[in-house]
């Protein structure tokens, strides 16, 4: 029976990757769309920006309390309710045919993704030992760059093949299978791999120490250049190089490959600075300052005449992105005790949400004043810079805490 139970135990980690690479499939297909839809509808590039923006803040607002959903009502019942609430809203972009109509959809499917990232804490808090957890929050990782990978892959094609309605049914349809398949899989909670209550942190507490400020600025200033190109590369590629709807797949999903290998790859050189004895803030601040060098040139894609160059100018970008970030997150388990990482990541995520709705809305201001993506790419370019020189003013030395002594020592070493 334990075997079973293993073997289940497993199969429910499988679940939770497929639910969040649908997320992903959900969040992105309206962008692969854009061109085709721009064209049936005659939507402006603001109203597309205000689509992409309620989906923006609805998550962020959403991210707020999708914590406290899952532990009131319970993880089984909790994530099924939110895969269905948002593969239902996803199929709703099917039957709208106004731009209120699509806001609406994208708001709904924006705050019931947001029950993702809780949810699969939560699975491996309850299924799975200390030691077995990295491993399933490793494999959540990477789901998202599966999804982004798959999706520009897949829906041109589908889009092509059926219509771009039948294309919302059928990725929304696969969620409602899944709520399906995981109130199918039963198994019991492991001993003692339940949540423990722990103390809530007040967000007034958070809000008045710099580390957190860190946190936040480097989410804010960073996190919307993500959400401007998951919203715009499709349409970047379409506007800019002439790329139609079935051909624009490959060189975006091209650049998510590139993304994902920098996720991947993210921890290799600061660990291995620490261990030819760099301090915590010498290794953590020159990855990050190399990571930031290295989008500077985005800029250029404008300029280019092959759309697999600018590709690859843009995957440079975002393989740069994900080592910011991961060591973003990084630093912050670095500054603060376990017990408060949680918090401190939402509410620096809650920034990069808000900071990714401005850019969008940006976006399509610049768009539609005919001034194109040339001011999008130059805040693109200096903006881990200047993430990097605010996080340094805000914390000059970072100083790792000591778990073991306590779990929380001064920031700044004399």
């Amino acid at each position: 029976m334990a075997h079973i139970a293993d073997k289940r135990r497993w199969l429910l980690v499988g679940l939770v990757f497929v639910a969040i690479v649908l997320n992903y499939v959900d969040r992105q297909i309206l962008a692969l769309l854009k061109p085709t839809l721009q064209t049936a509808f005659g939507w402006s590039d603001r109203d597309y920006s205000h689509m992409a923006s309620a989906f923006q803040f609805a998550a962020a607002l959403a991210f707020l309390g999708t914590g406290w959903f899952i532990d009131k009502v319970g993880l089984r019942v909790g994530f099924a309710i939110g895969v269905g609430v948002w593969s239902l809203a996803g199929m709703a972009h099917a039957f709208v045919t106004t731009v209120a109509g699509f806001v609406t959809s994208r708001a709904v499917l924006g705050a019931a993704e947001s029950i993702g990232t809780p949810a699969a804490l939560k699975t491996a808090a309850t299924y799975f030992d200390t030691r077995e957890r990295s491993i399933v929050l490793g494999l959540g990782g990477i789901a998202p760059n599966i999804g982004a990978i798959l999706t520009p892959l897949l829906i041109p094609l589908m889009a092509l093949m059926w219509g771009w309605q039948a294309t919302f049914l059928i990725a929304g349809g696969l969620g409602l299978v899944w709520v399906v398949v995981w109130f199918a899989v039963r198994i019991p909670e492991q001993p003692g791999a339940a949540d423990t209550p722990e103390t809530r942190i007040p967000w007034s507490s958070l809000l008045s120490d710099r580390r957190q400020w860190a946190v936040i600025a480097g989410k804010a200033l960073t996190d919307h250049v993500w959400w401007f190109l998951l919203f715009f590369m499709p349409d970047l590629f379409h506007r800019v190089f002439g790329l139609t709807q079935g051909t624009l797949g490959l060189p975006v999903a091209f650049v998510y490959l590139m993304a994902a290998i920098g996720g991947v790859t993210s921890g290799f050189l600061p660990a291995g600075l620490m261990a030819r004895g760099w301090s915590v803030n010498a290794a953590r601040k020159t990855t990050m300052l190399v990571y930031a060098l290295f989008i500077l040139p985005v800029p250029l894609l404008i300029g280019v005449s092959s759309a697999w160059l600018a590709a690859l100018i843009l995957g440079l970008a975002l393989f740069a992105h994900q080592g910011f970030s991961t060591n973003l997150f990084g630093l912050t388990t670095d500054v603060f005790p376990a017990r408060i990482v949680g918090s401190a990541i939402g509410i620096g995520a809650f920034a990069g949400n808000l900071s990714g709705m401005a850019m969008i809305e940006f976006a399509g201001w610049s768009l539609d004043s005919g001034h194109g993506y040339m001011p999008m790419m130059l805040i693109c370019a200096v903006t881990y810079l200047v993430a990097l020189t605010v996080i340094h003013l805000i914390l000059p030395r970072i100083v790792a805490i000591d778990e073991d002594r306590g779990g929380d020592v001064p920031v700044f070493a004399h």
